[in-house]
């Protein structure tokens, strides 16, 4: 269902961040403002869902999860992967919607842990997420509409390679002057060079 989209409503307890990003997905560095989203992929046997998180100044997928569920543990998965591979410095931006998931007391309290703030668009509208927004389109388009998965397990393998050997070292992104958001960050990954 390309081109359509829910707006995310929030259920349950959790308490929604300020928006500090304002629809500013700009960032003069890595790992300043990341954005995250869930979005869902259709299989033979059922959906599963990805929590992914991309940094604002490259593009580039820095964390992502997989399960047959969509509870809290997949966004927090998710951030584990992120933090992990960029070892940021406090004071990072993690910007979302205002999903039952990102509201949630574990992952507000995984993000105190590892000094990321909190930032959360307002409900209802995909503007305030742009960027994640605009991720899912380009995975459905070049990926998922394109296959037809009989299980998840094949769905799940193909996702992950086209994140890891195609979206983050090959793709050209008119937005960084047609080149790799691995190229653009100069072959960096938390602050240390590749070799």
């Amino acid at each position: 269902m390309r081109g359509q989209r829910r707006g995310t409503t929030r259920r349950g307890k959790g308490a929604a961040a300020e928006d500090l990003v304002k629809r500013d997905f700009t960032a003069p560095r890595m790992d300043m403002i990341w954005v995250a989203d869930i979005t869902y992929v259709t299989a033979g046997e059922g959906f599963f869902y990805l929590a992914f998180i991309l940094d604002v100044y490259s593009r580039r997928v820095v964390g992502w999860a997989m399960a047959s569920h969509q509870g809290t543990e997949l966004v927090v998965d998710a951030l584990q992967m992120a933090v992990w591979m960029r070892k940021p410095s406090p004071g990072l931006v993690h910007h979302s919607d205002q999903g039952v998931q990102y509201t949630a007391l574990p992952f507000g309290e995984r993000l105190r842990e590892v000094g990321i703030t909190p930032s959360m668009g307002r409900t209802g509208t995909a503007l305030d997420n742009v960027m994640a927004e605009s991720f899912v389109s380009i995975l459905k388009a070049e990926l998922v509409s394109r296959l037809k998965f009989p299980t998840r397990q094949p769905a799940k393998t193909a996702i992950f390679e086209y994140l890891e050997t195609f979206y983050n070292t090959r793709r050209l992104h008119s937005s960084l002057g047609y080149r790799s958001t691995a190229d653009f960050e100069g072959n960096r990954i938390g602050g240390a060079s590749v070799a």
